[in-house]
């Protein structure tokens, strides 16, 4: 494919702050036209494809790479925007708010969007598996925690929402999620559940169990970045499970967040010994060995 190590791509735009829009610039357009628009598109929505997938995480996995990847097929047709966070902090528009941002129906074409906080918000599995059609398929994106967590933190202190010292930010957590868990469970919104879970959102085994739990193993496609970023078979198995012919585009470094500093050796070693028993879940629950343990 052509592209760097998964270290030098941001696993997925800022969760609510930073969407991708496809289409005209919305700088570009009065108010009164977002407006008509925007009406358009709900009175239109019955016309509107349900999404054929959507990535659902995991954030800093590579999201953003695969998603403006998969748009630029032939075959795919682009929502108004590649977060729309409907199953997790948008729960509380209407049904065709979330049919409006995707294309008309098409003979022939797909549509589908990426929103990373899915994987690991606690509602999302059972709202999708409610709402959507049995026929819209999942792709995981699973990047090494210990990398992932660090990718996180450098976000969130690009993005100006953390202030404290990656030490300081991983040890603070538990305080900082304390309670959020039940307050989103009642269908609430927690910016600290949703910014601030840099080793929670790492143990993975658990929210994918939480996934298979509301929808049948065979419309989730777990795939590791580091795969998916070095191994051209990775991004034709996608494909191919989409049911989407091969074609020849070069695989995009999309959203890169530079780290300002390495992280300190004792910091990473602190991390993979708290990701020791859940990794160890997660090659038990996939059948197969991740990150070289």
């Amino acid at each position: 494919m052509g592209q760097a190590g998964v270290g030098k791509s941001r696993g997925g735009a800022v969760e609510g702050r930073d969407e991708t829009v496809h289409g005209p610039a919305p700088g570009r357009l009065s108010q009164p036209q977002r407006l008509v628009i925007k009406a358009g598109r709900r009175l239109t929505a019955d016309l509107r494809r349900w999404p054929d997938f959507i990535i659902i995480g995991a954030q800093r996995a590579g999201t953003t790479s695969l998603f403006d990847w998969l748009v630029q097929h032939p075959r795919v047709g682009a929502p108004r925007s590649k977060e729309v966070h409907y199953f997790d902090i948008k729960y509380g528009a209407t049904e065709r708010w979330y049919r409006s941002n995707f294309p008309l129906r098409r003979s022939g074409r797909m549509t589908g969007e990426a929103s990373p906080y899915m994987l690991f918000h606690p509602l999302a599995p059972e709202r999708a598996a409610r709402d959507l059609p049995p026929t819209t398929k999942f792709i995981v994106l699973l990047r090494e925690p210990v990398q992932r967590a660090i990718s996180a933190y450098w976000l969130n202190r690009q993005e100006r929402t953390e202030q404290k010292s990656l030490p300081d930010a991983i040890e603070a957590e538990a305080l900082r999620l304390a309670g959020q868990d039940e307050l989103v469970r009642r269908g609430e919104r927690s910016k600290r559940h949703q910014f601030y879970s840099y080793v929670a959102r790492g143990r993975y085994a658990e929210q994918l169990q939480r996934w298979y739990s509301h929808v049948d193993r065979d419309r989730l496609l777990v795939v590791t970045s580091e795969d998916l970023f070095s191994s051209p078979a990775t991004a034709a198995q996608i494909l191919a499970w989409l049911d989407l012919p091969a074609f020849d585009r070069p695989f995009p470094q999309s959203n890169a967040a530079p780290r300002l500093a390495d992280a300190d050796a004792d910091v990473a070693a602190a991390l993979r010994r708290q990701f020791e028993t859940s990794n160890r879940e997660l090659e038990e629950l996939l059948g197969r060995q991740l990150w070289g343990s």
